[in-house]
């Protein structure tokens, strides 16, 4: 868990810029990529990140922009990358400028469970690096180059005229 403001706005600028790229890669025409019937499509699943940075931490009392149309994802990629980027954005202004590094010992309800506020912060990133992995089995299914995140990918290895581990 995080003891200071500077230490999440650290990681998070990390990760979320990592979910943007993510985000950024996707098509229109990728968004509807799915693993099975009766799963989420990778738009669903992009928008779900995205609508997520507000609906959770909304719930500390943390105050920033809310993204319109929270229940439904969009038919376009460009607009759930930038919803995203707008959401994250807010997530790290409303936090410097709302909390103190105490608020991260207060406990709120979240979804029936008392958590502090800094146990909030890193479900919130694990969260994000959950359903990242699971869009990007579904990007390189819809024929999309995935970004580099914590090295590089297969893409890049062939690039760099080395063999990759299968």
């Amino acid at each position: 868990m995080f003891t200071t403001i500077q230490d999440f706005v650290n990681e998070w600028n990390n990760e979320s810029t990592a979910t943007q790229r993510v985000l950024d890669t996707l098509t229109d025409e990728s968004l509807s990529q799915r693993i099975a019937p009766e799963f989420r499509t990778l738009g669903q699943l992009g928008w779900h990140i995205a609508t997520t940075v507000h609906e959770m931490l909304s719930r500390t009392g943390l105050k920033f922009e809310a993204p319109e149309g929270e229940e439904l994802a969009p038919d376009t990629a460009k607009t759930i990358a930038d919803t995203y980027r707008t959401a994250a954005a807010g997530l790290t202004a409303a936090i410097q400028s709302q909390w103190t590094d105490a608020s991260l010992t207060e406990n709120v309800d979240m979804y029936g469970m008392m958590w502090p506020n800094s146990l909030t912060l890193r479900m919130l990133i694990s969260h994000e690096i959950h359903h990242r992995g699971e869009m990007i089995v579904l990007m390189r299914q819809a024929g999309l180059r995935v970004p580099d995140i914590y090295g590089p990918t297969r893409e890049d290895w062939l690039e760099r005229g080395m063999q990759p581990l299968v």
